[in-house]
């Protein structure tokens, strides 16, 4: 479906009514604007992300910033100048070395790594990663199969020398691989200019900052350059969720158990709660119409579940959405076994190398969203790690860098992030004249479907496109209030 050839369609259901928060338990401190999406293009989805909205299931929500127990402020971080931390990449040693020895850690992971509360009674979305492995080369995207990315493979147990009891106080310590590399590389140069009567000098070798100093990529550490012949082998596939590839189908019930096991495990669920339909509901359904445009990355844009395959079976599944701008981590959920790995951490940054993938065939997707960023909440603080990255403003919506915001998050749980004192944040609206233009076609459209027609439920035209136009409910409190119109 080409970009623009559908409409989007929400029903408003208010927020005047506080329910229980899944992060401090206060039972009636929750406040959030709330609409089911019947149908929704995934321009106007990105659209509403950017001004502090998400989805759970077809079910789309905005905190009530300044009312609510616990603001969750929209963050995204800048893909392609992402550098993993000292953590992170202890992380994708971590999973390297399960991958070539399968040695699990014996220390706890990092748990449940999204927004997994409640709000509404319904499930709240939570942020989600991963990409895709194979053997040994770098796939395409192809909307046709599941995705192939970044070979990463394990080290041969064989090549694995065994663990010492400590290190040896009678050898001198030992030097970093980048610089034996840098040493080796130097003396290689040295030679070759002896063998061609160049003067031996360690300062004629020309070395500039960038060409020693240049940090590794995220690639890189994912890449890493290791034997075709694990101990295991870990591969991650993207299917589309909606409208439901043939893989997907054929993968339904095998993922449905590992979210069954997490929910029980992880969120002490009992055993009749994750029903088929819960989950159906909460993380395949989607309102995001499916939109392969020329100019999109090859997969198209829309939602997906990418599957992480451990030696020929689901171990871990994340739900996710490309959107024209960003890829949107939705949620994620995994095998309980496995949780020592620190799937969620892990997975991240593989969504974060996907974002940068997909940005190779889409230039404007270049962002990856982490969902809502809740300050206090210590357990929701990891995703202001992944630098750099922003945080919206709730007021003005501008994204702001996070290490401008934190002080202010600091000082209370609420905070306006942008310092201009005259900013605002400004919203088009169409005239009454463009939107009678539309008249029929929105009467054509309860005719097709007079459920619609209700009190609550009446239609605002937002923006004009080509072929389509977006429709909202024209509620006061569905958008931010503005200043003036």
């Amino acid at each position: 479906m080409a970009a623009g050839s559908s409409c989007t369609i929400v029903e408003y259901f208010g927020g005047d009514d506080g329910y229980r928060c899944g992060y401090c338990k206060n039972e009636k401190g929750n406040f959030s604007h709330g609409m089911w999406s019947h149908a929704m293009t995934v321009q106007d989805y990105q659209d509403l992300i950017d001004r502090g909205w998400r989805r759970s299931g077809k079910y789309v929500y905005k905190p009530i910033m300044n009312k609510t127990c616990c603001p969750q402020y929209t963050i995204r971080c800048h893909a392609l100048n992402f550098q993993p931390s000292k953590t992170h990449k202890k992380i994708l040693k971590k999973m390297s070395k399960f991958l070539s020895k399968g040695e699990m850690p014996t220390e706890q992971g990092d748990g449940e790594p999204m927004d997994s509360s409640r709000t509404l009674g319904k499930e709240t979305c939570a942020p989600i990663y991963t990409i895709l492995v194979s053997n040994n080369s770098i796939y395409s995207l192809s909307p046709s199969h599941p995705l192939f990315l970044f070979p990463f493979f394990s080290r041969s147990p064989s090549l694995s020398s065994p663990s010492g009891v400590g290190a040896d106080p009678g050898r001198p310590l030992c030097r970093k691989a980048k610089e034996l590399r840098k040493a080796r590389r130097l003396q290689k140069d040295q030679k070759r200019q002896v063998g061609g009567g160049v003067p031996v000098s360690a300062t004629s070798i020309p070395t500039t900052p960038v060409q020693l100093n240049q940090p590794k990529a995220l690639e890189e550490f994912i890449n890493e350059s290791l034997p075709d012949s694990p101990l295991h082998r870990l591969e991650v596939r993207l299917v589309r969720s909606n409208p439901p590839s043939s893989q997907f189908k054929a993968s339904f019930d095998a993922s449905y158990q590992v979210y069954k096991l997490y929910q029980m495990a992880i969120h002490h669920d009992p055993p009749d709660k994750p029903t088929e339909s819960q989950f159906r509901r909460f993380l395949c359904d989607s309102p995001l119409e499916m939109e392969t445009p020329p100019d999109g990355p090859a997969a198209g844009y829309g939602s997906f579940h990418q599957q992480y395959w451990l030696d020929g079976r689901i171990v871990a599944v994340g739900v996710v959405d490309i959107l024209p701008t960003c890829v949107s981590s939705v949620y994620l959920y995994y095998h309980p076994d496995f949780a020592s790995l620190s799937l969620g951490s892990y997975s991240a940054l593989r969504e974060v190398a996907f974002t940068r993938q997909l940005q190779k065939q889409s230039p404007k997707l270049c962002f990856y969203y982490l969902g809502f960023y809740i300050h206090s909440c210590n357990k929701m603080r990891y995703k202001g790690q992944y630098q750099p990255s922003d945080l919206l403003c709730p007021e003005t919506y501008v994204f702001v860098p996070i290490e401008c915001c934190i002080p202010s998050l600091e000082q209370n749980h609420y905070a306006r992030f942008n310092q201009d004192p005259d900013a605002v944040g400004y919203l088009k609206v169409l005239s009454r004249s463009h939107i009678m233009i539309h008249t029929h076609t929105l009467l054509s459209l309860f005719y097709l479907c007079p459920a619609l027609l209700t009190v609550q439920f009446f239609v605002r035209v937002l923006y004009q496109h080509t072929h389509s136009f977006k429709l909202f409910l024209p509620h006061p409190t569905l958008l931010p209030p503005l200043p003036c119109l």
